[in-house]
């Protein structure tokens, strides 16, 4: 199959992209023996879920996002649905069975975001590898903030599993250039600006992407084609 240069639309060309892509790779192809957890750790608002939901439309990786609330049975039926049963039931030992089973029979990944809201609880925790282990050995990618990664240093037992851990990347020019034509689309943003703004923004993907919005604002506003520094208003970089 021959390669192709991904298109304006889409974020393939981002690092935090390409870097959990690879993650996700390095499980499909490890060897059998090794263990098939992952963990992809970073500050909010660092574009893990953007890059956790592109690479599972390419792998066909099943994805939850969890929430605050979730007690151990609410995390199964969550992903039981995800999975595609659309009544989830029984008790938790045979809903962890199931999901199990079912990674287990179509090898694909199980993609667990905000997985720190989880993993504060070691009986979710634990119940987070029963389910590897009963999939046997499918892989499982667990995404969440910096604190995710000193959750799994106090569980030995599931620390173990993980065959990669990686960290999400702050933007740098090359993302904002990328995001610059994809949030202002026939506007040609400068490089000073750029640099500004993931400078201002500390590299945060989600605040770059809102000042680049802000940016097609004012060039909208004022008719402009090209935007620069020196185009902006004097507090264009104050508190958003």
């Amino acid at each position: 199959m021959e390669a192709q240069t991904p298109s304006v639309k889409t974020i393939a060309p981002l690092r935090n992209v390409a870097l959990f892509s690879q993650l996700a790779e390095r499980l499909r192809n490890r060897s059998p023996e090794l263990p098939g957890m992952a963990v992809f750790t970073g500050s909010s608002g660092a574009g893990k879920t953007s890059a956790a939901i592109y690479t599972a439309n390419r792998t066909r990786a099943y994805c939850v996002e969890a929430k605050s609330v979730w007690t151990r049975r609410h995390t199964c039926k969550m992903i039981l649905a995800e999975i595609g049963v659309s009544k989830p039931s029984g008790s938790i030992p045979e809903m962890v069975d199931e999901i199990g089973l079912e990674l287990a029979r179509s090898e694909r990944p199980l993609i667990i975001d905000d997985a720190q809201l989880l993993f504060g609880n070691p009986a979710t925790a634990r119940m987070i590898r029963d389910i590897y282990k009963s999939a046997a050995g499918a892989a499982i990618i667990l995404i969440g903030e910096p604190d995710l990664a000193d959750q799994l240093k106090r569980i030995e037992n599931i620390d173990s599993l993980m065959l990669e851990r990686a960290q999400a990347l702050p933007a740098n020019l090359a993302d904002a250039r990328h995001l610059a034509r994809l949030y202002c689309p026939g506007v040609t943003v400068g490089d000073g600006l750029l640099t500004k703004i993931v400078e201002t923004t500390k590299g945060s993907i989600r605040r770059v992407c809102t000042r680049l919005d802000a940016v097609r604002e004012v060039a909208a506003t004022a008719g402009l084609r090209e935007v620069d520094v020196p185009a902006l208003p004097a507090n264009f970089f104050g508190e958003r």
